[in-house]
Order: structure tokens, then C-alpha cells, then sequence
């Protein structure tokens, strides 16, 4: 019994005995004092209540028969605010001892008949302790599972691994008693920016005192005898591996304790290391999403770059074919743009719709000098060579795969509503929206400018010309919509100040 006693002393179990006979109580303190316990003693039962409620006490031992009233009364009181007490009721003969329904209804742990010896008391109250031990494991354990739910968010926030290392060091620092907590980790893995294939090199990060870093020897030898297992123990150290999703070890999580750790703290740190490995393995893989991100935004952005290189070298082409209609293009782009901005439509449906205006007569490019520049009618041959410019112009940038979004608009923007256009003839709605749009922007444009072979129409003209059109040729609500926009001096000012383009204004005033 003298191992047990010893381990009673370094748990500092307490007991309070409860006795109407002073000399009773005095003698159970003296002997549970001498097997290590602390014991106090209390003979009024009203003041034993109130020092349970304000004290902290493991085991209560009292007696049945008492005044001003009994054991069992007392333990009544008591459980209505404490249940974790454990209780040993006394009696003076079995005759005299609670009934079973009683000793069960008041979860009281057991009875004891006085006597002159104390051994059964001594194995009832050793049985307890076992109990109360068992319990506070539990307890402990459940406190450490709570606090390693706790510390998720911050483990597992992703910002940089520094934070979220020193959330993980300072987490294990609080679930176990301990003189210091070390994180040892592969720089290869923890830093994607390091070059693949570079010497393993280990960095370490502490909390706590006495803390030496390990050398690069160490770590590879504790890392050959963690292989295949879940933790190590050393004494007071307890290590356990870091793994990544295919239990590649990239390093160790090392913990050095009061004392010996037990079984109960070990599985309770293999559960958090398991949980710090994957905080890690997830924070190196959003800096490599980030990191590859940043890479996809410099190319997209080189992209882009390109393309509007590309978009303002055709559009140049373009009007130098045909010097009477440089800045139509631009003029039907920025119709185009507007109208679909008026439409509510997307941003990126706008700029689609931009683009196509800039490119809606690239097909041209294919039509010869002599039709084209030609000063007076076509003849019929002539004009079904024109009438190909639309699909000329989507097979040409087809071949670009930045432009395949607008080819409906520019293969469609000379169809009509009443289905007399080329070169599909489509009729209504099935005349896809952009070339729509494009469709009343190009023919306003078209109305009023110059052209080698007569004067455009004043701006009233060719207002009451597209009012003629709508239902037949153009799309009447998309028609009355760039009628009304084409109207308000705020729209005129823009356009003046974004393509220095003085066309409309001119107009208006004429």
C-alpha cells in the first residue's frame, strides 16, 4: 500500500470527514493523513455544507446518524449543488444504514460500519480516488479536444505560415503541462518560392524556456525513428511527426513536459499534430495557388496587352482602306458600347460589343480597291461581292481565338428584322443581339457621314430615317433607345471627349 500512498500524496486528493463525535472525525483525519491525503474535519453538519459549496473537497466521509439532522439529509443538500463530490457514508451498524434505493437515489458511493480498524474504509476511499483519477483524465481530455477545437480558426487561417506556426506552438504549449514546445519544419516544403529538388534544410520555432534548436543530424535521426509511427517519447519529451496528405514526414512537433507524459496526453497531441499537419499542408497550398495566380495575372495581363496592340493595329488597317470612312469604326464602336451599356448589360458584354463595333467591317479587307472606292452605283454583281464582307470579316478572326465572342456580331450585322438581309437572312430575335446593336449603330453612322459618292444626312433626317426602319430593318426598342441617348448633350460631351470625335455635335448644331 505504500507505492499507492505515495502517488495519493502527489495527487493531493482531499477529503472532509463529517462527525456529530469530534473524537471520530479526529481519528479518521489522523490515520488518511498519515496515507497522504488532506483531510479536514467539520462535526456541525450545516457548516460541512457550506464548506463543500465553498471549498473544493474530492471525497466527503460522514456519518448517518447525526444532529440536528442526518447524513442522508445532508448528502441531499449537498447534490442539489455539488455532483462531482465523491461520498462514503458511515454508520455505527449495518442495521442502521440507508436503505439501497436511498444510497442510490443520492448517488452516494458506498457505506462504511465503524469499527476499530480502518482498512475497508481505506479500500473504499482508495476506490474513489481510482474513480476521481479516471474522471479527471476524461476530463482533461475532453478540455484538451474543446481547446484544440477552439485553436481550428486560428491554425487554419490562411495568412502566412508564420502565424500560423506560432498558433500551433502556442496551442500545444496550452494542452499539456510543459517547460517548452518546438516546431521543426522543412524549408522546401514550407516555402514554395525555394527552388524544388534544393537540400533539405530544417528551421525551428519555440515557445517556452530552455530551448536549444536541433541540428540537422538530429532531426534526420528523429525523423528515422518516428517512420511508420504516430509519436515518440524520450524521457519527458514527447515528438510526433508532421505528414502531408501522402504521409511524407516535413517535420516535428516536439513537446518537453513536467513529467512523463501519459498515455491520455499522448493521444490527445496526436490528435492536434495531425491537425497542425494539415493547417500547414493547407497554408502551403493556398502560397502555391497564390503563387500561380500571380503568374496567370502577368500572363493574362501580357494578354491583354497583346490584344489591344492587336485590336488597334486592325482597326488602323482598316480605315486606311477606305479614307472616306476612317472613324466610322470608332464612332459604331463607341454607338455600340453606349447602347449596351443603356441595355443594362454586363461590363463584359459591353466590351464584346465595343470590340465588335471596331471590327464589324474588317471583312472589307477583301474586297477589291475597285468596288469599294467606287464613285457611283454598284452593279448587282458588284454589290454581291460587298454583301460577302460580313462573313470575310468572321472567318478572318476566327483564326484569333480572343475574337471568336464577337464573330455572331460581325457575320449578323447587316441581317434585318423582316428578314430581306444578308447573309443568313435571320429574322428578329433570331438575329443574335450584339449585331442588333451594331446593326442601328452602324446604319446611323453610315446616314450621316460623307461618303465619295454623296453627302450625308443632317442629324433630323437620319433620325426620322431610323424611325422609318424600326420593325423592318432595325430593332425597334434598341433603335428607340440610341434615339434617346443621341439626344442628351451629356451623351455628345463624352463622345467628344473620348474619341475627339465632333461628328455628332456638328450635326446637332447643323
Amino acid at each position: 500500500m505504500r507505492q499507492y500512498r505515495q502517488n495519493t500524496k502527489e495527487s493531493a486528493f482531499s477529503i472532509l470527514t463529517l462527525d456529530d463525535d469530534p473524537i471520530m472525525t479526529s481519528t479518521i483525519q489522523a490515520y488518511f493523513q498519515r496515507s497522504g491525503y488532506q483531510v479536514d474535519v467539520e462535526n456541525d453538519p450545516y457548516q460541512a455544507i457550506e464548506r463543500i459549496r465553498q471549498g473544493r473537497y474530492d471525497i466527503l466521509l460522514l456519518d448517518f446518524l447525526m444532529t440536528p439532522i442526518c447524513g442522508d439529509q445532508v448528502v441531499e443538500q449537498v447534490r442539489q449543488f455539488n455532483h462531482d463530490i465523491f461520498i462514503i457514508l458511515l454508520t455505527g451498524h449495518k442495521s442502521m444504514a440507508p436503505p439501497i434505493k436511498t444510497i442510490r437515489a443520492l448517488d452516494i458511493q458506498g457505506y462504511y460500519e465503524k469499527s476499530d480498524r480502518f482498512d475497508q474504509l481505506e479500500l473504499l476511499v482508495e476506490s474513489c480516488v481510482k474513480s476521481i483519477r479516471q474522471l479527471r483524465t476524461i476530463r482533461s481530455y475532453k478540455d484538451g479536444l474543446s481547446s484544440i477545437m477552439d485553436s481550428l480558426p486560428a491554425i487554419h487561417d490562411l495568412r502566412s505560415m508564420e502565424h500560423i506556426t506560432d498558433s500551433i506552438l502556442h496551442t500545444a504549449s496550452s494542452l499539456l503541462p510543459c517547460a517548452h514546445a518546438v516546431l521543426t519544419l522543412d524549408d522546401s516544403y514550407c516555402q514554395p518560392a525555394l527552388s524544388p529538388g534544393a537540400e533539405r534544410r530544417f528551421t525551428s520555432r519555440a515557445v517556452g524556456d530552455g530551448f536549444s534548436p536541433l541540428t540537422q543530424g538530429e532531426v534526420e535521426d528523429l525523423l528515422s525513428q518516428l517512420e511508420g509511427k504516430s509519436s515518440l517519447t524520450l524521457g519527458k519529451q514527447l515528438i510526433l511527426p508532421l505528414v502531408d496528405s501522402e504521409q511524407a514526414c516535413f517535420g516535428l512537433l516536439s513537446v518537453l513536459m513536467k513529467e512523463a507524459p501519459k498515455y491520455d496526453q499522448i493521444q490527445l497531441m496526436e490528435v492536434f499534430s495531425r491537425q497542425a499537419s494539415s493547417a500547414i499542408c493547407n497554408a502551403r497550398l493556398h502560397a502555391l495557388v497564390q503563387e500561380k495566380n500571380h503568374k496567370l495575372d502577368q500572363a493574362y495581363s501580357q494578354l491583354k496587352s497583346g490584344y489591344l496592340e492587336m485590336v488597334s493595329t486592325m482597326r488602323l488597317v482598316v480605315d486606311a482602306k477606305d479614307a472616306y470612312t476612317r472613324g466610322h469604326s470608332d464612332r459604331v464602336s463607341f454607338y455600340a458600347y453606349h447602347i449596351a451599356l443603356r441595355l443594362g448589360r454586363d461590363p463584359e458584354y459591353c466590351e464584346r460589343v465595343r470590340v465588335a463595333g471596331l471590327f464589324h467591317d474588317v471583312g472589307k479587307l477583301s474586297i477589291p480597291d475597285d468596288i469599294l472606292l467606287k464613285n457611283g452605283t454598284l452593279t448587282d454583281q458588284e454589290y454581291e461581292i460587298i454583301k460577302t464582307h460580313p462573313r470575310n470579316g468572321a472567318d478572318l478572326l476566327s483564326v484569333i481565338s480572343q475574337f471568336r465572342p464577337i464573330l455572331p456580331a460581325i457575320l449578323s450585322h447587316h441581317e434585318r428584322i423582316d428578314g430581306s438581309g444578308y447573309p443568313d437572312g435571320l429574322r428578329g430575335e433570331d438575329i443574335p443581339e450584339q449585331a442588333r446593336i451594331i446593326a442601328v449603330a452602324d446604319t446611323f453612322d453610315a446616314m450621316t457621314s460623307d461618303r465619295q459618292y454623296r453627302k450625308g444626312l443632317g442629324f433630323r433626317k437620319a433620325m426620322d430615317e431610323l424611325s422609318r426602319c424600326k420593325g423592318s430593318q432595325l430593332d425597334a426598342h434598341i433603335t428607340e433607345v440610341f434615339q434617346s441617348m443621341v439626344q442628351e448633350p451629356d451623351f455628345r460631351d463624352k463622345m467628344r471627349e473620348e474619341i475627339q470625335d465632333r461628328a455628332l455635335c456638328q450635326l446637332v448644331s447643323d
